[in-house]
């Protein structure tokens, strides 16, 4: 995976790549790091979000698109696009970081994607960052559904089998790495009258469940 690739995933080619450097760089690795960028990036993120919420829901409340919203931007969503993007293969970050699988983990994961937005308003405005936004929320916006406001996916994925009259499906720890203090989570989601696995990882039990979870629950929606 190389920073052209990136772009080309991204649909922007930078003027300035030095601001794609900078938001590849993790604290751990240098002062030149990537935070003041996240903090940029998190505000565009959810005004483009919400202005797209805003524009094709209207007759949503405002309580509505907060929620629709929240459940497109967090984490989870941001940690899946870095994964989907290959974001850990790029990522600069410190001895330490590295060795305990930093590039893996989701919080670094997620902010990394938020800087990478920052970097691209930087670089071209708020047109170019909302053009790239759009391009890779494009699967978890038509996704969205105003009924699901306010419900994780552990708890749409157990009122579809229910709905369905299957079995639970059952999570399983496949691995935890890291110190104490900064710990990975590896689960397994298991649906075995689907024949269906999943995994997820997480910074705890309950988000690699959840992320597992995601992970099944839109499998079974891509089919037919």
């Amino acid at each position: 995976m190389s920073r052209d690739a990136l772009c080309r995933q991204l649909g922007h080619v930078f003027k300035q790549p030095q601001l794609l450097q900078r938001a590849l760089t993790h604290r751990s690795h240098s002062a030149a790091h990537n935070e003041r960028m996240e903090f940029l990036g998190d505000s565009v993120l959810n005004c483009v979000i919400a202005k797209h919420l805003y524009d094709s829901h209207p007759d949503l409340p405002e309580g509505d698109l907060s929620r629709l919203r929240s459940n497109l931007v967090n984490q989870q969503t941001l940690c899946i696009l870095a994964q989907q993007l290959d974001l850990g293969e790029l990522l600069l970050l410190g001895e330490g970081e590295r060795k305990s699988a930093g590039f893996r983990r989701p919080s670094i994961l997620a902010d990394t994607m938020e800087a990478i937005f920052g970097a691209v308003f930087l670089d071209a405005g708020f047109d170019g960052a909302q053009s790239v936004v759009l391009k890779l929320y494009v699967p978890f916006i038509a996704q969205a559904d105003a009924q699901t406001l306010g419900k994780d996916y552990k708890t749409l994925l157990q009122e579809y089998l229910q709905s369905k009259r299957l079995a639970l499906p059952k999570y399983t720890v496949l691995s935890t790495q890291g110190e104490a203090h900064a710990q990975l989570f590896q689960v397994e989601c298991d649906i075995g009258q689907l024949k269906l696995s999943t995994r997820g990882e997480g910074v705890s039990r309950r988000s690699a469940e959840q992320v597992a979870a995601e992970a099944a629950y839109r499998q079974i929606e891509a089919q037919p």
